[in-house]
């Protein structure tokens, strides 16, 4: 039977995508499988990942560049060793296997993570302090579980970094490989408007980013500055925030960030014995039934009678979700995607498609001790391709346990990040505007018409020049957008004005189908570094983030001119 990567192989060299479609063919994996097998939810506490911790400074490499993907190509940008200022902290991170609990009642599974885990270690950087990673894939050939391909790049998603450390699809490094990744840790053009917060790192190989990230190869990259600062609510500059979450080191020398908790929500399949599933053929986008919240099946969390702030990422493949309190309590949002809101938002949920963060501050203070609420998801969704509609009850993916008092000198302020360079800024200076339709073609998906093809250039920006796109849908389906590089604002939804969680910049967005419709974004590239005196120009790519469609080649890709 022809395998994914198979059909892969031919259609990119035939143009053959027809073997894609709605042919009739023998299907396996989840489809074919009754539900995964029934778990007890909350049992197991919500597992927090570590913090990742630097090592002794190393040499830097050349990439590999001779890595040959699933489509026969080798890498694009191939550089010598990093050029890195005399402060950066230095990280060595190993993708590996390793054996995995998701739920007591369910064996020992085998996932790919990063220092094998999954969530992978949580990086935690501070604005001016760079970053070098290498990154080393120790991941097994001919792997029997049979979900993934030993072939990784890795993208620093939302984050503003050059070309050769943007994970470009094609800049592969293979099993007994390494590669090294330079993250400057400063905002676009300087702008404290543009610090980051909430960003994710992920496998993002061609063709075969979807079972990758299934598997395990995501992780977490939190950034702090002077203002959104490491010392969090003990910090008493007056410039300081003071949202929720201090460092804290405990007696073995080892660091956490206490009530600042960085939460991924994925959804998994596993068969009738309680292994992983994943079925390569359902190019709509796969959809699992069991709910992995930080690598556990429904965890509890206990919390004190305090503010926690909580950093929401959907690392599902294609699933979205509606988030609620089951006791009716509103969610106050402070962040979307990567960076901080001008102003906090109260709302009573949030939609969360695949790839996009959201920051909210959840108030325990007037909860009764011995009290249990729980987070819920109320999106109901049978389709990969979309979301269908609200339901009550819902399903409750996370138990808070309110046990403890604990003091509280935290604060959500009424401003968090000024916004000098908005939509009234930027819009006089558009000269030029784009328009990308994100349709099905031939059984797979495409932009304008197109597969993604290395050697085609969709857009050629001009450096920190603002410009106007249309992203478009026809036919039903959601596409959540996720451009490289920048963030933009949403200017229309529909024509309309965005809803109250879109007003801020963001890096991905959902289109298309009944509750999407067709968006116009504001977006400038950024210029330059601070620290690095050399221009940010090159290809990057965007694409669509429901990870079966960015495989079967919904990408496109611009290079940002001098």
């Amino acid at each position: 039977m022809l395998t994914r990567r198979d059909i892969l192989k031919v259609g990119l060299a035939t143009g053959a995508y027809g073997l894609l479609g709605p042919v009739p063919r023998k299907r396996v994996f989840a489809s074919d499988l009754p539900p995964s097998p029934r778990t007890t939810p909350f049992v197991v506490e919500l597992p927090i990942a570590p913090i990742a911790q630097p090592v002794r400074p190393f040499a830097t490499k050349a990439d590999p560049g001779n890595c040959v993907n699933v489509d026969g190509t080798t890498a694009v940008h191939v550089h010598g060793p990093r050029v890195v200022t005399s402060n950066t902290q230095f990280f060595l991170i190993h993708e590996q296997a390793r054996p995995h609990s998701f739920h007591p009642q369910l064996p020992l599974n085998s996932i790919w993570g990063y220092n094998g885990m999954s969530p992978g270690p949580t990086f935690i950087a501070q604005s001016g302090t760079p970053f070098l990673i290498r990154f080393v894939n120790d991941l097994p050939q001919n792997d029997p579980v049979g979900i993934g391909e030993p072939i990784t790049a890795i993208h620093r998603h939302g984050g503003f970094q050059f070309e050769e450390d943007d994970g470009y699809p094609l800049d592969t490094f293979c099993t007994g490989q390494s590669r090294d990744y330079f993250y400057p840790n400063e905002p676009d053009d300087g702008l404290e408007e543009n610090e980051h917060s909430t960003l994710w790192y992920h496998d993002h190989a061609i063709d075969i980013t979807g079972p990758n990230v299934y598997r395990g190869l995501a992780g977490f990259y939190l950034n702090f500055d002077a203002v959104d600062s490491l010392a969090g609510e003990l910090d008493t500059s007056p410039r300081a925030l003071r949202l929720p979450g201090r460092m804290v080191r405990l007696a073995s020398g080892e660091q956490f960030r206490e009530f600042d908790v960085p939460i991924v929500i994925q959804d998994k399949q596993f068969d009738n014995n309680g292994f992983l599933v994943f079925d390569s053929f359902d190019h709509n986008g796969f959809l699992g039934d069991k709910f992995v919240l930080n690598g556990a099946i429904q965890p509890f969390f206990k919390v004190a009678r305090r503010k926690y702030r909580f950093r929401f990422l959907n690392g599902s493949n294609a699933r979205f979700y509606q988030l609620f309190l089951s006791n009716g309590q509103p969610f106050v949002a402070i962040a979307t995607d990567d960076l901080l809101l001008e102003h906090p938002v109260t709302v009573k949920s949030f939609e969360i498609g695949p790839a996009e963060r959201v920051e909210v501050v959840i108030d325990f203070k007037n909860a009764a001790l011995g009290q249990e609420i729980f987070l819920v998801n109320r999106l109901q969704q049978t389709d990969g391709r979309k979301p269908d509609q609200l339901v009550s009850p819902g399903t409750p993916l996370l138990k808070f346990i309110v046990d403890r008092d604990a003091a509280d000198p935290s604060r959500v302020p009424d401003t968090l990040r000024p916004v000098t360079e908005g939509p009234a800024q930027l819009l006089p200076r558009v000269k030029v505007k784009r328009e990308f339709d994100f349709e099905r073609s031939d059984g797979a998906w495409v932009i304008n018409g197109e597969f993604f093809d290395e050697n085609r250039i969709d857009a050629k920006p001009k450096r920190g020049t603002p410009e106007i796109w249309t992203l478009k849908s026809g036919g039903g389906w959601a596409h959540p957008i996720h451009i490289h590089l920048t963030g933009f604002f949403i200017l229309s939804r529909n024509g309309s004005t965005p809803p109250v969680l879109e007003r801020g910049r963001k890096d991905t967005v959902a289109i298309g189908g009944p509750d999407f419709g067709d968006v116009q974004i504001l977006l400038s590239f950024p210029a330059n570094f601070r620290a690095v005196p050399r221009p940010v120009t090159g290809r990057f790519v965007f694409h669509c983030h429901n990870i079966e469609h960015e495989d079967m080649r919904m990408m496109g890709q611009f290079d940002v001119q001098p």
